[in-house]
């Protein structure tokens, strides 16, 4: 797939081209509305510097707790959290605290010595697993979680119900447009269908890498994929255009046309505006391809670490962790935490989805994409989309594309362990 901006890993590329990525990148922000954000009034002490991913009304929402916590700050919120923290990172101008939506960019920073223990910050030790997965080798304290989203669910209008077995594709709302063609929604139903189908233990071997892209359940659950596209190639390549929020200022894609059913995380609600109360979820598995049995929900998480060493950033940290913060957070946003000791506190639909985040009945597993390396996760965005432009082309030769890449990651990173557990 041309066209498509490609993340480095960190510590590569040449000078010439980073200036030209930071040029360019700079040029984006500029245009998307990418700004700082300064809280009014300080004692003169050194900002902590804050880069995350949440921008608009969100931003507000965090900027709110942050100011609650009395340490002076600067936030960047930006669509482009890694690309933006790589051009940090080679400029020698990291962020205090960087706030990533996934864990695998960290262990490859980690693996660089660039990161700095975080300590215990208030409530991580009630967090467990997955939430605070370990890389072989590397201190447990590099990252902690600071926000939590259901994925392995589908949304609907409360007055079109679901059917009771697997949707036509005619049935789904499918954007893969996030500022240009990301690849990333269509993971995430390859994700759940994997989990759903394999289980969690092949789920977590095929995240971290030690089961291979041409594995058959890896094949079986990708084709299932696949032939759901093919029964309309013209609207799956019409989805590859179409954002996967629905249009500027409207209520998402199920406000928009025909369609019935959304296969989006929690944070979807964001999208559905002042019409998220005409909103409602089930679980996924029975109306994913194949309809099969829930084995686990897929989860993910932003996870925050330290490239700074002050003790203010340390604090500040710490704080943002803490229950009652955390609570704050909820109160704004109506956001999730990955504290068991946090739940939603309002909210039917709010409740439910943290429900699902405690229920010990079924693993939860982070989002494998969100898991690997770099260079492994583009991959499988471009698959992703060369499956969404040609659904009915061999689905093995595509992830045979894939596993090349695996094989060529440097051992020198870690991989990950923990990333499925029944909640804590």
């Amino acid at each position: 797939m041309t066209g498509r901006p490609r993340h480095r890993p960190p510590g590569t590329g040449a000078a010439g081209r980073l200036r030209a990525v930071l040029f360019v990148l700079c040029l984006a922000l500029t245009a998307a509305g990418c700004g700082l954000a300064v809280p009014g009034g300080d004692d003169g002490r050194p900002k902590v510097t804050i880069l995350g991913p949440w921008t608009g009304e969100q931003e507000k929402q965090f900027k709110g707790v942050l100011d609650t916590l009395g340490t002076p700050y600067t936030y960047q919120g930006t669509a482009a959290t890694r690309e933006v923290l790589l051009a940090g990172v080679q400029a020698g101008d990291p962020p205090d605290i960087a706030i990533l939506p996934g864990i695998g960019d960290l262990v490859e920073y980690a693996a660089e010595n660039r990161l700095k223990p975080v300590g215990r910050p208030a409530g991580a030790t009630t967090y467990g697993r997955p939430w605070q997965p370990e890389a072989e080798g590397m201190d447990a304290d590099l990252w902690v979680p600071l926000k939590a989203d259901l994925k392995s669910i589908v949304w609907y209008r409360t007055d079109r119900p679901p059917p009771a077995a697997p949707a036509p594709l005619g049935s789904w709302c499918i954007g893969m447009g996030d500022d240009g063609a990301s690849g990333w929604p269509g993971s995430d139903w390859i994700e759940d269908l994997i989990l759903q189908t394999a289980g969690p233990v092949l789920y977590g071997r095929w995240a971290t890498g030690d089961l291979s892209w041409t594995a058959e359940p890896v094949v079986r659950a990708w084709s299932l994929w696949a032939g759901l596209l093919a029964q309309s190639p013209t609207a799956a390549r019409n989805a590859l255009v179409q954002d996967h929020r629905g249009e500027p200022g409207g209520n998402g894609l199920l406000f928009e046309g025909d369609c019935a059913l959304e296969h989006q995380g929690s944070f979807a609600r964001f999208f559905y505006g002042d019409r998220r109360e005409r909103v409602s979820f089930t679980d996924s598995a029975r109306l994913l391809p194949g309809g099969p049995r829930a084995k686990g929900r897929e989860v993910s998480a932003d996870f925050a670490a330290l490239f700074g060493d002050s003790a203010q950033a340390r604090d500040l940290l710490a704080r943002l962790t803490s229950r009652e913060a955390q609570e704050e957070w909820g109160r704004r946003a109506g956001v999730f935490s990955p504290n068991p000791d946090v739940p939603a506190r309002s909210g039917t639909v709010e409740k439910r989805i943290s429900d699902r985040l405690a229920d010990h009945r079924l693993p939860l597993c982070l989002d494998a994409s969100d898991v690997m390396p770099a260079a492994v996760r583009d991959a499988f965005y471009e698959a992703v989309l060369l499956t969404m432009a040609h659904p009915g082309g061999s689905v093995r030769e595509r992830l045979k594309d894939v596993q090349r890449v695996q094989k060529a990651q440097p051992r020198r990173v870690p991989r990950l362990t923990g990333v499925c557990s029944r909640p804590r």
